[in-house]
């Protein structure tokens, strides 16, 4: 366990001595002069009796205050006298108290939220980027953030990721229900006859482009006894009938291909979530995709790809990235200045995440309070405190030693006026 800890001096701690030693020099010159005067007129009558009253009394004021502002912080005159050298004494009774008043009269709810709702920081970050200068700061810096972030996940974090958290949690995780939502969604939505249209298309032109294969798979399946001359002639045919029927499909949205194809999709989404047969195989189907040792190198190679691209972006100040980043700034700014409800929310939002912050970690925050004043050392704790109000309690030395003469002298009249 590491020792009392001693704060270091800082310019500013050697200004406040500097200050505190003046004052220093002001109150016990006023002693002093108190105590010449009253060694001049000691013995006197009449209205120098008066000033020998008053001089007796300022000393006696000047003693007390002395003592008692001496006391707070060592023993006055190194004597071990009950009571004094308060501060070093009790430093961890003054941490716990300190904490305590910040706690109960800073650190609340009413306070916090007042202070953030009266600050207006919707409004104030509104104007503040309105900046252009401000706006390309802030793009500038999330996109350097981001694409240090980025550089730093390497491809065996990605691979670590999916065995340990994305495929176990895959296995656990029926997939045919999940499928069979998403499929019904679609077929709803009519999702998937942009695929069925691309498929088609495709299929198609390569129809179109490829007799020779066509040909080639066909032949191969074609009866050896049957002449060469009918085969070609039967597989030309087919290959102008498959040509005919995909044209025949493609062009009618309402053909029975495409209605037996939604037909087929739709009991398919039925079964995936209600017919355990078909949850099985998808779930087998599953196990075997997520076994196949390309899971991981396409994961790895997905992420690199996305990686190095975004990366890229965000590195080029013309960027399609950082473009955009840059408009989002500006809508935002934009918004925040003309919608006053957005403004409140905000504001609310930002209230609402410092009372949860302070509810939550505000016993922490004030802990740091004691446990950092329990750490000082005693002695350096009492002259670090001395440093920092030190200077302003030289005047109850001072006010002690004015208000103490006159206060004999009062006293010295009424003694007078009694005789």
């Amino acid at each position: 366990m590491s020792g009392p800890m001693i704060p270091t001096d800082s310019a500013a701690d050697a200004e406040r001595r500097s200050a505190l030693r003046r004052m220093r020099t002001v109150a016990v010159s006023l002693l002093l002069f108190a105590a010449a005067v009253y060694g001049v007129t000691f013995g006197s009558d009449g209205a120098w009796g008066y000033v020998n009253a008053g001089a007796e009394a300022s000393m006696v004021g000047a003693m007390a205050d002395w003592f008692a502002v001496t006391a707070l912080f060592k023993h006055p005159l190194g004597l071990p006298i009950p009571h004094t050298a308060l501060i070093p004494k009790r430093k961890d009774d003054l941490g716990k108290g300190l904490e305590q008043f910040v706690g109960e009269n800073f650190l609340q709810e009413d306070i916090i939220r007042e202070r953030i709702l009266s600050v207006g920081i919707a409004q104030r970050v509104a104007g503040w980027l309105a900046v252009p200068a401000n706006a390309q700061r802030v793009v500038e810096e999330v996109s350097d953030l981001a694409a240090i972030g980025l550089s730093k996940v390497r491809p065996d974090h990605i691979e670590s990721l999916v065995n340990d958290a994305l495929v176990p949690r895959f296995r656990e995780e029926p997939v045919a229900p999940l499928l069979g939502g998403l499929l019904d969604e679609a077929l709803a939505d009519d999702l998937h006859h942009g695929l069925v249209d691309l498929t088609l298309n495709e299929l198609y032109d390569w129809l179109i482009a490829n007799p020779e294969t066509v040909h080639e798979v066909i032949g191969e399946r074609a009866p050896w006894w049957a002449p060469d001359s009918v085969n070609t002639y039967v597989i030309n045919r087919l290959h102008t009938e498959m040509v005919r029927w995909m044209a025949e499909i493609r062009s009618d949205t309402n053909h029975r291909a495409r209605r037996a194809l939604d037909s087929m999709l739709q009991q398919l989404a039925t079964d995936l979530q209600s017919n355990p047969a078909t949850q099985d195989r998808a779930e087998r189907l599953k196990e075997r995709v997520l076994d196949h040792p390309a899971v991981n190198r396409t994961a790895i190679a997905m992420w690199t790809a996305l990686r190095e691209a975004l990366v890229k972006s965000l590195d080029d100040p013309a960027g399609a990235v950082r473009k955009r980043l840059l408009l989002e700034v500006d809508l935002l700014a934009t918004r925040l200045s003309n919608d006053a409800d957005l403004r409140e929310r905000l504001d609310q939002m930002a209230g609402d995440l410092a009372v949860f912050a302070v509810d939550r970690y505000g016993s922490e925050v004030t802990t740091v309070i004691t446990h950092t004043i329990e750490r000082w050392d005693g002695k350096e704790a009492a002259r670090r405190i001395e440093l920092h109000v030190g200077r302003d309690l030289q005047f109850i030395r001072i006010n002690g030693t004015i208000v103490g003469g006159l206060v004999g002298v009062v006293i010295h009249a009424a003694s007078i006026a009694l005789n």
